[in-house]
C-alpha cells in the first residue's frame, strides 16, 4: 500500500512522522500520486525526497533541480502564468537568480535589521501583556510578525491588514478556515498566485514604491527602489514580485515558527522550565525549534535532465519535492530526532533553505524569534487550554489556533511597556 504524504489534509493532523520514517527507511525518493483535493484537480504526481542528504543535495544543485522550470509549489501553475511567476527570485535559477539576489541583498543590512530589535521586543511584551490569563496564542503570533514586517517594509499603519489578507489568500487557499476560492467561467479554481489574483497586491506595491521614491525612508521598500548594481536597477515587475515574496514569506514563516516553537515547549515541559531558568540557552533553543517545527514543510523543484537520485531514475521534467519536515527527523543526521534538545550541536537544519535560495530574511526571522521568546520565557509559564488547530497545507507548517492559559501555580503579572 502506498504512503500518501501529498494530501494537505494529512498535515492538518500534524507532521506524519511515522509515514515519513517509513519512506526514509524503505523508499527515500518515492512516487506520490497527486490526487484531487476538494475542488482542486489532480496533478501529474511527483517524487518525494525524504532523507536529509538527498534534500540538501537537491537544494544545492539547481543545474539538476530547477526552481524555474515549474516554479516552487507542488501544484503546477497554469502554463500561461508561468512566465509571470518566473519573475520572482524564488522561482529563478542562476545566473538570473544571482543577478536579482545581488540587487536586493543590500536592503537587508545588519544595521537596518537591528534597528528594529528594541521595538520588536517592546511589541512582543505589549501583545503578551494584553493577552490575559487565557488566550489564543496565535492572536499574538499572527499580529507580531505582521507589525514587524510592516515596519521593515515601510507600510503605513492603516494598510497593515492588507498584508494579512494577502497572506491568508495565498497560503490558506486549501484550508477551510482561510480559503477564498475564486473559480473561472468553467467552475475551475483559479490559482491564488496567478496574475489576476495578485493584481491588487501589485497595484499596491507600485503605489508604495512611488511613495518611497518621493519620500525616502530607512526601510526595505526605499532600499529596493534605490538598489543599483553596475548601473542596473530592479524593473517594476521585479520590484512587485519581490514585494509579494516579502509579504507572503516574510509574514507567514515567522507566523508559523512562533506558535510552533511555543507548542514545542509546551510538549517538553522539562526543557521549557530549563529555558525559563537559563535564558542563555535561547539561541540554541531557537535553532532546535526551527528543526522540530520547520515553518516550511516542502519545496518543489523540476528535474532538468534524466538523472538518478537515491537509486531512482528521474526523468527530465519530473517534479521533485523535498520534505524539510522529514529531513529534520532523519536519524542519519540527527540522533534521537524527535527529541527537543536546546543544546543540540551540530544543528544543521534546513529551515531557511540551502544553496542559492538560502533565505534572505533568515536574520530578521531569528531576530523576531529571539525578541518574542525572551519576553515569553520571562513571564509565568502557560499550558495548553484545548486542542491546537493546524493549517490544512502541505507547504506551510502553520497553526491557526493554540489556546493556552497561565498555569495555576504561575499566577499572572503584567509588565510595563
Amino acid at each position: 500500500m502506498s504512503i500518501d504524504v501529498f494530501d494537505p489534509r494529512v498535515f492538518a493532523a500534524g507532521v506524519p512522522h511515522e509515514a515519513l520514517r517509513t519512506l526514509r527507511d524503505t523508499d527515500p525518493v518515492s512516487w506520490q500520486d497527486e490526487h484531487e483535493v476538494g475542488i482542486w484537480p489532480a496533478g501529474p504526481g511527483f517524487w518525494a525526497v525524504t532523507r536529509y542528504d538527498d534534500v540538501r543535495h537537491v537544494l544545492r544543485t539547481p543545474q539538476d533541480f530547477s526552481s524555474s522550470l515549474g516554479a516552487t509549489q507542488i501544484r503546477d501553475p497554469d502554463p500561461a502564468d508561468l512566465p509571470f511567476i518566473r519573475r520572482m527570485v524564488l522561482n529563478m535559477d542562476p545566473p538570473e537568480q544571482v543577478r536579482l539576489r545581488t540587487l536586493v541583498t543590500g536592503a537587508f543590512t545588519r544595521r537596518r535589521l537591528e534597528r528594529f530589535a528594541d521595538g520588536i521586543r517592546e511589541r512582543a511584551r505589549a501583545l503578551l501583556d494584553a493577552a490575559g490569563d487565557r488566550f489564543d496564542l496565535t492572536d499574538v503570533t499572527d499580529d507580531l510578525p505582521l507589525q514587524n514586517l510592516s515596519d521593515l517594509l515601510g507600510v503605513p499603519y492603516a494598510d497593515r491588514p492588507l498584508l494579512k489578507e494577502w497572506t491568508d489568500r495565498v497560503i490558506g487557499y486549501q484550508d477551510p478556515e482561510h480559503a477564498v476560492v475564486v473559480t473561472d467561467a468553467d467552475g475551475r479554481p483559479v490559482n491564488p498566485r496567478s496574475p489576476a489574483q495578485l493584481a491588487d497586491m501589485f497595484a499596491y506595491a507600485g503605489s508604495l514604491a512611488d511613495a518611497k521614491r518621493a519620500h525616502p525612508a530607512d526601510d526595505v521598500m526605499t532600499a529596493l527602489v534605490q538598489a543599483e548594481v553596475d548601473g542596473e536597477r530592479l524593473t517594476d515587475a521585479e520590484l512587485h514580485m519581490f514585494f509579494f515574496l516579502l509579504v507572503i514569506a516574510g509574514n507567514d514563516t515567522v507566523r508559523s515558527a512562533l506558535p510552533g516553537g511555543v507548542l514545542t515547549l509546551l510538549r517538553n515541559p522539562d526543557e521549557y522550565a530549563r529555558l525559563r531558568a537559563d535564558p542563555g540557552l535561547l539561541p540554541g533553543a531557537i535553532e532546535e525549534m526551527l528543526r522540530v517545527h520547520p515553518p516550511v514543510l516542502t519545496f518543489r523543484r523540476t528535474a532538468t535532465r534524466d538523472l538518478v537520485l537515491a537509486g531512482r531514475e528521474i526523468a527530465a521534467g519530473d517534479k521533485v519535492v523535498v520534505y524539510h519536515c522529514s529531513a529534520h527527523s532523519d536519524e542519519r543526521r540527527f540522533p534521537d530526532p524527535l527529541r527537543f534538545d536546546p543544546a543540540r550541536t551540530p544543528n544543521e537544519h534546513l529551515a531557511f533553505g540551502q544553496g542559492p535560495h538560502l533565505c534572505l530574511g533568515a536574520a530578521f526571522a531569528r531576530l523576531q524569534m529571539r525578541a518574542f521568546f525572551t519576553e515569553f520565557l520571562a513571564r509565568p509559564p502557560v499550558e495548553l487550554d484545548g486542542e491546537p488547530r493546524r493549517l490544512t497545507s502541505n507547504f506551510i507548517n502553520g497553526l491557526t489556533r493554540l489556546p493556552v492559559r497561565v498555569t495555576p501555580a504561575g499566577g499572572h503579572r503584567r509588565r510595563g511597556g
